[in-house]
């Protein structure tokens, strides 16, 4: 029975652990990696960089989006690091 449990947890979780890695063709980007990595694996610099804000107006990071055939891939980028990744379809 504990083992039935753990295998429905795991599954309710996948969903949610597809946003910590994105692939590029055979590269694949995960949270932790640094910009340059996300731009050496997609081969390009992002479609647009789009500044992110604290409620006071400071600059705390940078949301790099990415447009491919029919999604939109959005790399969030803290302290030079990949924090959160988005597929958007």
């Amino acid at each position: 029975m504990r083992w039935l449990l753990a295998m429905l947890l795991v599954l309710a979780m996948a969903p949610a652990m597809a946003d910590f890695s994105f692939r590029f063709g055979d590269a694949v980007v995960a949270t932790g990696d640094s910009g340059a990595i996300v731009i050496r694996k997609a081969g390009r610099k992002p479609d647009r960089i789009v500044t992110l804000e604290n409620r006071h107006g400071a600059a705390v990071g940078e949301r790099w989006e990415y447009y491919l055939d029919n999604k939109q891939v959005n790399f969030e980028i803290r302290d030079g690091r990949v924090v959160d990744i988005q597929e958007i379809r």
